[in-house]
């Protein structure tokens, strides 16, 4: 880079480390433990994000985080003097104070959505004192509100520092944010209007010009420029690149990613640039459904939170990145509900990229407070339009809270701010009353929990609105909880009723598309009988996001071009009682061929009969196949299954087999990473998952004991050790977190008393420094 030239990009998964490393965590804050003369010595060094309390699997104590708590930094200001220096955070749980050096330079309110700090001014050429006070204690914060509870919220929240931390140098006059907007996308009139926001400590002297280009990967396609004369302060420009040429349009199956870079720079001083990713894209919502450039794209998807167990919401970049890979790869979906709040920009970025579409929401759920309340929820609004407004990803704002009533005088404000910051997307928020009265969103949006007869069926979709199902199946109706713990037809049960949500929306073309509830299990204590050791269990994946049968469906909804899918909804051998005369098999495949004992059991066709809306309907075989005996004279008989084989064809091709075995001798323990490297940067961590599983890899359910975990090498173990297998499925995890610095080979290994050991290994290497 250039003497005097300043590259900055909002891009968070390109900030890097930052300022994330060297924090000292002292625990419950003491009066005074801000100032820069106290003695910190006994704090302990942390790595952002950061919990304030460490967490299990479940039984989360919300009194263990609702307290008052100090973080501090100490650095260097040597080479700062002569620039304007922000403290960017991405996210702390609930309200912050910020202190530089004795002097309280900001502080923020809610957990969910970034706060700059600026430290110019107080700042000295030596060393420097940056504390933090967080106070974490259950506030009248959206989304709770006066006289809430943690109980009241259907998320917990814990307390930290949980997102990134940057540290932002720019000269005098600098872009602090830039807006991209693509438009005439389907016709040639194809533009960009860049809408540039420069701040100034002083007006320059002479005028300053704004340059903006478009890139594809590094080649330019456009620029334009224009001489500006800022005043002092903050003010805007606006720029429109013209002349694009043929760009590929963002989609689920392209997600072309196009670089508006714009830099202002000052005759004889420094120049500042600013980056943002866009996408070319047209989304439209109308009565006859969703329309994605031009054509008709039903949206199938999830909800997600973003808790995660031992960590929280204080999971870093590989983690947040992973869910929507799990998302977009694994459950094929084209859409995510951000619920109920703004989340991670790691988890955006990766949207953006995977080409994954997201309703994102203003941090809500069921409550209204005040006009002080109402005012933050305007805030909130605004920082997370202004916060994501570039990515293409994001298809519709949620600016009506979540499952709340009527507020015309409050929405209408949310709606209208939407609409000034920008005007490109549609406005809605999800309803429980199945009417337009008092409705004036521009999507409808309902959460259809609706059962017949113990099948999902979700209302007809109102005439005249664009319509989408934000929520359906979850626990509100039926079998209260999925967990791995239940019976087989348990979880059988969950996958088919998402099946049957999913076909009722694809059956209607007023539909623009359903989003079930709910991707993830996850930490709650609202719901009654429905919260097991203080976890909700809707998840067709579970907290540790290993994918229950509930997973089936969405898992064989899967292009066949990508492969075979075979997914019985149901586990095989001994205690399971094995499937009777209705076995549930979700399939990418024509037809399946059924084998027991190597003999001929049944013909498996897809079911297009009842699920006609689906492009790969279940298959439903006849599996009351099996001797039964009894093992001494007085002792109930039991039933004794040979091994199953299923075979897939498609075309008349045998394209696909696989083997579930009914031998427990030969079952073993199952040990992956999700990633063979990390980044020695003390925060990045990959997942570590163990099963019990039958010969050929199949989930084995039924096993009792605990795990015991071991790690060698330079990171460490988050994780419950030992972790009680038999309680949770028999399934678990924990994470493998780099320490910062140490750079090498990790060696994880699992041992059960009774399937054995296993091993995997992870690189930890030096992060890489742009």
């Amino acid at each position: 880079m250039a003497a005097g030239t300043w590259a900055a990009s909002t891009e968070t998964s390109a900030r890097g480390p930052g300022f994330n490393r060297g924090w000292l965590f002292g625990g419950e804050y003491t009066p005074g433990a801000e100032r820069a003369s106290y003695d910190d010595s006994a704090f302990t060094p942390v790595t952002l994000p950061h919990t304030v309390t460490p967490l299990s699997w479940g039984n989360w104590d919300p009194a263990r985080w609702q307290k008052v708590w100090i973080y501090r930094r100490h650095f260097d200001g040597s080479a700062l003097a002569g620039h304007r220096v922000f403290a960017d955070f991405d996210g702390v749980m609930t309200d912050a104070v910020a202190v530089l050096n004795d002097q309280v330079i900001g502080s923020h309110t809610g957990g969910y959505l970034p706060w700059p700090v600026e430290l110019t001014g107080h700042l000295t050429r030596g060393g420097n004192v940056l504390a933090v006070v967080v106070d974490a204690r259950n506030l009248p914060v959206p989304p709770s509100a006066p006289g809430c509870t943690p109980e009241h919220i259907d998320y917990l929240q814990p307390g930290g520092i949980y997102r990134d931390v940057a540290l932002r140098v720019v000269p005098p006059v600098f872009l602090s944010d830039v807006f991209a907007r693509p438009a005439g996308v389907l016709t040639d009139q194809l533009r960009v209007d860049v809408q540039a926001t420069i701040d100034a400590t002083t007006a320059p002297a002479a005028p300053a010009q704004l340059t903006v280009e478009l890139l594809d990967g590094s080649r330019p396609v456009a620029a334009t420029a224009a001489p500006v004369q800022p005043p002092a302060g903050i003010s805007t420009v606006t720029l429109t690149l013209t002349g694009l040429g043929q760009v590929t349009l963002w989609s689920p199956d392209t997600p072309r990613l196009y670089t508006v870079r714009t830099t202002v720079s000052v005759p004889g001083g420094d120049s500042h640039t600013l980056s943002r990713r866009i996408g070319f894209r047209e989304a439209v919502f109308q009565p006859d459904g969703f329309y994605l450039n031009g054509e008709r794209l039903q949206l199938f998807g999830l909800n997600r939170h973003q808790l995660f167990p031992y960590l929280g919401m204080a999971a870093p970049a590989r983690l947040q990145r992973r869910d929507a890979e799990i998302l977009k790869n694994e459950l094929n979906c084209t859409m995510v509900r951000c619920s109920h709040y703004p989340q991670s920009p790691h988890f955006l970025d990766a949207c953006d990229e995977l080409g994954l579409l997201v309703w994102e929401e203003t941090p809500g759920w069921q409550h209204l407070g005040g006009q002080a309340w109402q005012d933050l929820v305007l805030q909130n609004v605004r920082d997370m339009v202004i916060r994501d407004r570039n990515r293409p990803s994001v298809i519709i704002w949620g600016t009506r809270l979540n499952e709340t009533r009527d507020s015309p005088g409050l929405y209408a404000r949310t709606r209208q701010l939407a609409r000034e910051l920008d005007g490109s997307r549609p406005s809605s928020g999800t309803m429980t009353r199945h009417s337009t009265r008092d409705w004036s969103e521009d999507v409808f949006a309902f959460d259809d929990y609706r059962m017949v007869d113990e099948h999902a069926a979700p209302r007809p979709p109102l005439d005249g609105v664009p319509y989408l199902v934000t929520e359906a199946v979850g626990v509100l109706n039926g079998p209260p909880r999925y967990r791995w713990a239940d019976p087989d037809d348990r979880l059988a049960v969950q996958a088919l009723l998402h099946a049957e949500a999913h076909n009722s929306a694809q059956s209607d073309p007023r539909y623009a598309g359903l989003l079930a509830w709910c991707a993830v299990d996850y930490a709650s204590l609202n719901g009654g009988d429905r919260v097991w050791d203080n976890l909700k269990t809707p998840g067709v994946i579970d907290s540790f996001r290993v994918a229950k049968p509930g997973a089936a469906f969405y898992r064989s909804q899967a292009d066949p071009g990508e492969g075979p899918v075979i997914l019985p909804a149901f586990c095989w051998g001994p205690g399971r009682g094995g499937p009777d005369q209705a076995a549930i098999i979700f399939t990418n495949c024509d037809r399946l061929e059924l084998y027991v004992g190597g003999q001929h059991a049944a013909t498996g066709l897809p079911d297009r009969q009842r699920f006609a809306g689906l492009a790969h309907p279940p298959v439903f075989a006849d599996l009351s196949v099996g001797a039964s005996r009894s093992l001494l004279p007085g002792l109930p008989e039991v039933r004794v299954l040979p091994d199953l084989r299923i075979d897939g064809y498609a075309g008349g091709r045998k394209v696909a087999a696989m083997t579930m075995s009914a031998d427990p001798s030969l079952d073993r323990l199952s040990l992956t990473a999700d990633h063979t490297a990390i980044e020695a940067d003390g925060s990045d961590a990959t997942r570590i998952t163990f099963r019990a599983t039958d010969a050929h890899g199949n989930h084995r359910r039924g096993v009792a004991g605990n795990v015991t975990l071991a790690v060698t090498g330079p990171a460490d173990l988050i994780g419950d050790n030992p972790f009680p297998f038999g309680v949770y499925g028999p399934v678990g995890g924990a994470f493998v977190r780099s320490r910062p610095g140490r750079a090498g080979l990790v060696t994880v290994s699992a041992a059960h008393p009774a399937l054995g050991r296993a091993t995997v290994q992870i690189t930890s290497g030096e992060p890489d420094r742009q």
